[in-house]
């Protein structure tokens, strides 16, 4: 399979995910309303109403990947990367939204309490729920880290805190049952919505950081840096090296010194191997180079290393 196979590959894969991500969300909120209205359980009306909020983060990241995966315009010279991250920060809002509205209904249910009703049967349909989500989440993160889609990943973790909160509900009912206990159903209900909080703020910074550029880790960062300098022969030294993340694309800019007398040819085929390198080993990368005589030269005369930005 060639390179740009399996590229196109990987981004059939993605939108199909996000597809059939809605059409998960929509049959787990079908089976989460009914656990709800077999029950009346505020924990499993919280439940449900955090599916509501799941089924429209998916039609958001299922839009943002394929905006993402347009190809480079006149007006988006630089591709449409960032797309992935305004849906991940949506996610992030509609969880935040999700834990208010759980909590809402929990304070009206402290006030009013009552009794459950046919709990088994709804934990049972709620239960089946719960493992469709969680196997469905642990697919969408595996292949959106895989694929370096932020849109999957950050979909993947919402209804991973979708599986949270069923455990919780799941807990908090059996709790309820035998002990009779009415106030476990909401004070679960509670733990679980700040856990949504906690979970949509992550979500909201992450994808903030990608936003602002975000430089790769520091150890992808020693990476390139090694491959950089294993395919630098011919060249005196490279620095200036800066790198940023936009969705599953990684930018890398460096300078490269040369000797003045080089011909412009034989310079290209150092940026050539380099680029290749590059390509090979880290998916989606866009590499420029600059390349500058021996008198813009940084480092001692006789340093190979190259050094940080």
């Amino acid at each position: 399979m060639t390179a740009v196979t399996a590229k196109d590959a990987s981004k059939q894969k993605v939108a199909t995910l996000a597809f059939w991500s809605i059409v998960v969300a929509f049959v787990v909120l079908g089976l989460k309303l009914l656990a709800w209205l077999i029950t009346g359980s505020v924990a499993l009306y919280s439940d449900a109403l955090e599916s509501i909020v799941n089924v429209i983060a998916s039609a958001a990241a299922f839009w943002a990947i394929r905006i993402s995966h347009k190809p480079a315009d006149q007006d988006h010279p630089f591709g449409h990367h960032k797309a992935e991250y305004l849906s991940a920060v949506l996610e992030g809002v509609l969880i935040v939204v999700a834990a208010m509205l759980i909590l809402n209904e929990v304070w009206r249910t402290w006030q009013n309490p009552a009794p459950l009703e046919q709990p088994w049967m709804g934990l049972a349909v709620n239960g089946l729920a719960t493992l469709l989500n969680a196997i469905w989440a642990w697919m969408l993160i595996s292949s959106g880290r895989s694929a370096r889609s932020p849109a999957l990943v950050a979909d993947g973790k919402h209804i991973l805190t979708d599986v949270v909160t069923s455990v919780g509900v799941f807990i908090g009912l059996v709790g309820a049952v035998y002990t009779g206990w009415r106030f476990l159903d909401p004070a679960l209900a509670v733990i679980v919505a700040l856990n949504i909080l906690w979970q949509g703020w992550h979500v909201i910074g992450s994808s903030m950081s990608g936003l602002m550029d975000r430089a790769v880790e520091m150890d992808e960062h020693m990476r390139i840096r090694d491959i950089i300098s294993a395919n630098s022969k011919g060249a005196q030294e490279v620095h200036d090296l800066r790198t940023r993340i936009a969705g599953r694309a990684t930018f890398i800019e460096f300078h490269m010194v040369v000797d003045a007398d080089m011909s412009v040819g034989d310079s290209h085929v150092i940026c050539d191997r380099i680029e290749d390198a590059l390509k090979a080993e880290i998916p989606s990368v866009r590499v420029t180079i600059h390349v500058e005589p021996d008198n813009e030269a940084k480092l001692p005369k006789g340093t190979v290393a190259v050094p940080f930005a």
